[in-house]
């Protein structure tokens, strides 16, 4: 099944995407130089040299994956190296891409690829100007998610790839895709525990065009940016206490304390409530657990797709009991919406962890961030 991921995610019911070969070993399926391109921050992917080919290894393709994932790189014109059947060999540069995350969007448009998208499952939810005119023009085809989407269609397409993600080991609807001899391709972005390690897979983006040195400019000058705001936040002593998420269904739901969301918060010198546990999931937790520990909070950042004061206590009176609701200091991350109501923070965030950064300390410690308006963030009235 294929979906936005983190549209998904931002409602809680996350679907299962796609899969692909398997592999019990993927260090020994193809003869390896010594020279291997690691990645500052990226703990899923892995790029090693093979002749003039590069072999990518997915490591955790998704939670407790117990094998990975590995593409074999070949230059058009080069003759392929020796590899096990279980290898995806892909000719490089690739000609067209089909991505069903949004977070894969502005991969393409920071490298210059923009182009290059031909289909996508839900357009409505992709907010890129640059990729909006393509859909306008009619170069970028709606697809459809799930089990209605038109596999006829993406086959008439005939894609080079196309990359999806995957919660599970099944394949899903990307398994018609994988037997029509279309390439599928993992990006398990969504799984990195540090936020430049999420913005770091523009070089795994960037290994199938060629444009390596293009993705390492631009992921430097985030990385440049985010560390420097955070040593900013780094020397406050008074750190204000952050709530976070909201009700879906039955339980309240925020990140783990080693969550990519913890370690912004952190990071933007405030304290996250539930910075001391161990997981880097979710948490589902009772309205009654998170009322007794943050009632008292001082900012409750990220609200899902709530507009108002007002909407938030019509869902659950609740809610008007928190202190941040009574002074109001509710934030919501939806401040900038794509033409046809994409989030932008839920397309553009994993690239651009350095833009929340900001918005954090500028919230949690405005005086540190005199002349800065929120990018992503709204203050909720």
């Amino acid at each position: 099944m294929i979906l936005d991921f983190r549209y998904r995610a931002a409602r809680v019911s996350w679907v299962i995407a796609c899969c692909l070969f398997s592999c019990n070993n993927p260090r020994d399926s193809a003869t390896k130089t010594d020279s291997v391109l690691l990645a500052k921050y990226a703990e899923g992917f892995q790029v090693t040299r093979v002749g003039n080919s590069k072999l990518v290894e997915i490591r955790q393709p998704y939670q407790n994956a117990t094998s990975g994932y590995q593409y074999l790189l070949v230059p058009k014109g080069e003759a392929t190296p020796a590899h096990d059947e279980q290898t995806q060999v892909i000719t490089v540069p690739i000609e067209s891409i089909v991505c069903t995350s949004t977070t894969h969007i502005p991969l393409l448009d920071y490298i210059g690829e923009t182009d290059k998208l031909i289909g996508f499952p839900t357009t409505d939810y992709i907010s890129s100007e640059k990729m909006r005119k393509r859909i306008d023009s009619g170069k970028i085809k709606e697809l459809g998610i799930d089990k209605g989407m038109n596999i006829e269609m993406l086959y008439a397409l005939k894609p080079s790839i196309v990359m999806g993600y995957t919660l599970t080991k099944d394949l899903g609807q990307l398994k018609k895709i994988q037997e029509l001899g279309i390439p599928v391709v993992i990006n398990a972005e969504y799984l990195e525990k540090h936020p430049l390690g999420r913005a770091e897979w523009i070089k795994f983006m960037a290994l199938f065009f060629g444009k390596e040195k293009k993705a390492d400019s631009v992921f430097t000058a985030i990385e440049k940016e985010y560390l420097a705001t955070q040593r900013l936040a780094r020397g406050m002593k008074v750190k204000p206490t952050v709530l976070n998420g909201i009700v879906y269904g039955d339980a309240w739901f925020m990140p783990g304390g080693q969550n990519n969301m913890a370690k912004l918060f952190v990071d933007a010198g405030c304290d996250y409530l539930w910075a001391s546990d161990s997981t880097n999931g979710f948490l589902q937790l009772s309205f009654e657990s998170v009322y007794s520990k943050a009632k008292e909070a001082d900012l409750w950042i990220g609200v899902g797709s709530f507009k108002t004061l007002v909407e938030i206590k019509a869902t659950d009176d609740r809610y008007a009991l928190f202190k941040p609701f009574k002074e109001k200091q509710v934030y919501s991350y939806d401040g900038r919406k794509g033409a046809k109501g994409g989030s932008e923070f839920l397309e553009l965030g994993y690239l651009r962890p350095d833009l929340i950064l900001k918005d954090l300390v500028k919230i949690a410690h405005p005086e540190l961030m005199n002349g800065y308006e929120l990018y992503f963030h709204k203050k909720l009235e």
